[in-house]
């Protein structure tokens, strides 16, 4: 199968979502951006507090309208394939939303840990979903959702939007393997963990792999966007995608998902479920072709976004740019502060709170802004560097080098950190990585660009030879300073 064609990528993140054309042939891939728009937690009040949500609905819009926009300028693709971040959920009660889905930051999530860790002890817990602990895990979510009950059906973010462009319930394996509800080694939903949530037996749909066609669009969606063309599901949760956008020509890399979160890892084939691996608070999450991401969750760019998002209340604009050049240039020490706090998961003045956090642990917070930065970057990679530490001497892999993928590697500041850091090359790019690795899913399972029946690693070289890289070295060697060399035709 060598025939050319486009397919589109539906990549819906924590803070906003784009539809990307992927036209895809034997010469390489081209990414043609046709929708942008911002995404973010809006605020309903409930009886006794203020809880945050996800406009799902508004998502569903921005989604058909963006794919309007992409056939009208390519009427024949091929193909939709919907990514997202994970574990929120939507209830439904005969095909109706029973209400917004709650965001992973909403406060009531806590409530769920200890009914659920009373029925599975956290350890058992662990050895049947391999999960990292986070109180906000869709398991510990669902048990602290008093509307669950009432629903017959609960579908993850892009799940929902896949439905209601097909009419077609599923869950998609990778994205349902962030729940905590997935059984790591069986693949399948577990029993006695949906039991200890107090689920019914029917709310969970059935699972489906990345390449599986879902359904063609229904009529009215359809007459809606202008044009007819098959879902595809792919890694929906978006690190499994962007993972199969990694540049990696051997499998001694280790993986940084760089965006709002910072998911840190490396790729196996099997989930590694031991002791040392729940201690590590490790995880096994679902990837394509039924490989399994052990990675950490890090915080990520949230903390730099939040500042700035603080900064600019007060009426004051923020170059990005010229603050990240600021604080490349900070020479004086910066505290290194834990970026895994409770304190910095909220929404809210995060500079204020970086401030008590160095306070309260005997360190002189950040004097400016650019310290600020410089302390916030400063402590990513070091997290970064720490996580990789632990995740090798976990599964004793052999890792030599560190890719950078997502919005993260264009920081140059933070990516150099995170070179001197580890002590390890670091890889930079693709950007658009997430969506490259939708494309390439879809472009496989409909035959586009001879990749029908391509392995992961074929996929990989395909982004190998289309796009080099920039490259950071620690700092003290003799290498070349980074820089980035384009190859085949691609754009991202």
């Amino acid at each position: 199968m060598t025939k050319s064609g486009s397919v589109a990528a539906v990549d819906l993140g924590a803070t906003s979502g784009r539809v990307i054309v992927g036209h895809v042939d034997t010469d390489g891939v081209r990414m043609e951006h046709v929708a942008r728009f911002p995404n973010g937690p809006v605020t309903l009040h409930e009886r006794d507090r203020e809880a945050l949500h996800w406009d799902v609905v508004d998502l569903d819009r921005q989604v058909t309208a963006g794919l309007r926009d992409a056939f009208g300028r390519h009427p024949s693709i091929a193909s939709i394939g919907i990514d997202s971040w994970a574990v929120d959920y939507a209830l439904l009660r005969e095909g109706r939303l029973l209400g917004l889905p709650y965001h992973y930051r909403d406060a009531r999530h806590e409530q769920g840990v200890g009914p659920v860790h009373a029925q599975v002890p956290a350890a058992e817990l662990y050895a049947r979903n391999g999960l990292q602990h986070l109180p906000f895990n869709t398991v510990f979510q669902l048990a602290a959702d008093p509307t669950a009950p009432l629903a017959d059906r609960a579908l993850l973010v892009p799940d929902l939007l896949g439905y209601w462009l097909t009419g077609v319930e599923a869950a998609e394996r990778t994205n349902a393997s962030t729940t905590g509800l997935l059984n790591a080694t069986t693949r399948g939903w577990d029993p006695a963990v949906r039991a200890a949530a107090r689920l019914a037996s029917g709310l969970l749909p059935t699972l489906h792999d990345p390449g599986d066609r879902l359904g063609p669009l229904l009529p009215s969606v359809a007459d809606a966007v202008g044009g007819q063309a098959p879902v595809t599901l792919v890694g929906s949760h978006d690190t499994a995608s962007a993972v199969v956008a990694v540049p990696a020509t051997e499998d001694d890399f280790a993986y940084i998902s760089s965006g709002t979160w910072s998911l840190v890892g490396v790729e196996l084939d099997a989930p590694v479920l031991t002791d040392a691996a729940r201690e590590a608070n490790c995880t096994n999450e679902g990837g394509v072709d039924g490989r399994v991401r052990f990675l950490k969750n890090v915080s990520g760019l949230w903390l730099l976004s939040e500042s700035v998002r603080t900064w600019e209340r007060g009426c004051e604009a923020v170059d990005l740019e010229a603050l990240l050049a600021s604080a490349a240039a900070v020479t004086a020490p910066v505290p290194v502060f834990d970026v895994a706090d409770e304190s910095f998961t909220p929404p809210g003045d995060m500079p204020a709170r970086i401030a008590t956090w160095c306070t309260e642990h005997g360190l002189s917070a950040p004097a400016s802004r650019a310290e600020f930065v410089r302390s916030i970057l400063e402590s990513l990679a070091t997290a970064y560097a720490s996580t990789l530490e632990t995740i090798t001497a976990v599964t004793r892999r052999d890792v030599r080098q560190v890719h950078i993928v997502g919005g993260g590697s264009q920081n140059r500041l933070l990516c150099q950190l995170t070179a001197d850091r580890t002590g390890l090359p670091v890889l930079a790019g693709p950007v658009e990585a997430t969506a490259l690795g939708n494309v390439l899913v879809q472009a496989r399972a409909v035959g586009l660009g001879g990749l029908g029946g391509a392995s992961l690693e074929a996929l990989r070289r395909t982004v190998a030879q289309a796009v080099e890289p920039v490259r950071y070295t620690p700092r003290g060697t003799s290498l070349p300073v980074p820089r980035s060399t384009p190859r085949r035709r691609m754009s991202v």
